[in-house]
Formats: C-alpha cells, sequence, structure tokens
C-alpha cells in the first residue's frame, strides 16, 4: 500500500530520531536504513522541503530533525512524500456513483482511513522510546557501531553525554 519512497522516508526519520539534535551524515544514514545513497538523497530532499528535517551540507553536515520526535506522526512523514489520500467520489467517473462510491471503492477508502488513523496517531518518539522493543532497521551490531560514532564526535565536540544517555535519550 505504501511506495518505496514512503517507506524509505520512514526509515530515515525513523533512524534520525535516535539522535536527536544531532546531524546525522547521509552515509550513516544509508548503512542504517539500508536505502541506496541516491535515492536517500531524493527523499531527504522532499523531507527538508516539507519541514520535517533540517540539512547542513559539507564537512561536518548532516541532517537533523526539524522538531522533537513526539511531534512527528508517520502520516506527516507519509504526506510529505507520497500522501495517502482518501476516495472522495468514484474514481472510475461514473456520474450515478459520484460520492456514493461502490462497495470495491469504500472498501478502499476504509482502508485508506484506517491507514491515516494509525499513521496520523503514531510519532516518532512511540516507535524508538520502548527500551525493551527491537529498534527499528536496526541489528544491535550496527546501532552500538553507529551510537558509538555519534558518541565519539559528541565528546570531541565537548558534548559528552553523561551516563545512560545515549541517542534518543535526553
Amino acid at each position: 500500500m505504501l511506495s518505496q519512497t514512503a517507506e524509505y522516508a520512514l526509515r530515515a526519520m525513523s533512524s534520525l530520531a535516535y539522535f536527536p539534535g544531532e546531524l546525522v551524515p547521509p552515509p550513516t544514514l544509508a548503512k542504517q536504513t539500508r536505502v541506496p545513497a541516491n535515492y536517500l538523497a531524493k527523499v531527504l530532499q522532499l523531507l527538508a522541503g516539507a519541514g520535517l528535517i533540517i540539512g547542513r551540507r559539507g564537512v561536518g553536515g548532516g541532517y537533523r530533525l526539524a522538531r522533537p520526535a513526539s511531534e512527528i506522526t508517520m502520516l506527516h512523514i507519509v504526506d510529505a512524500v507520497d500522501s495517502v489520500k482518501r476516495i472522495e467520489t468514484c474514481p472510475l467517473g461514473l456520474p450515478n456513483h459520484g460520492a456514493n462510491l461502490c462497495p470495491l471503492h469504500k472498501k478502499v477508502d476504509d482502508a485508506v482511513r484506517a491507514v491515516q488513523e494509525v499513521f496520523g496517531s503514531t510519532t516518532l518518539l512511540d516507535l524508538t522510546s520502548d527500551p525493551a522493543a527491537s529498534k527499528p532497521l536496526c541489528d544491535a551490531e550496527m546501532f552500538a557501531e553507529l551510537t558509538m560514532g555519534a558518541d565519539a564526535a559528541s565528546a570531541t565536540n565537548g558534548q559528552s553525554q553523561g551516563p545512560g544517555q545515549g541517542p534518543g535519550q535526553a
């Protein structure tokens, strides 16, 4: 039901949610999300255009969430790249149907409505905050490798985190 672009956007945003306030370089995002770098660049451009992420070019550049993970829903992300739209009138243009959808299109519209409700009520924070749950997109080894790199970068900038304050935790 979702396009590949929407899937990739959800992966990228989930990944960025683990590094609040930090710039994550595109190669790191591509590795963690398993999205081809060229395709990811286009997706990141769409997300930036929608105001969901902020990017900085050059050495030390990367992308970060434009606002807290608690304020960004899955629906915001999907709508930024490939919106999920309800069926308001007969897709076939049949004049005798109009807004009175046939059983087939009524079921399709019901499914779209359900997707909008679930995605609209699920934030990035919901996806990434449960410490007991598996981390979206990551195997434990890769996540540890990526977060160690982020911790080292923070320490280099004089912003080392206190005990128990890894990426995604305040």
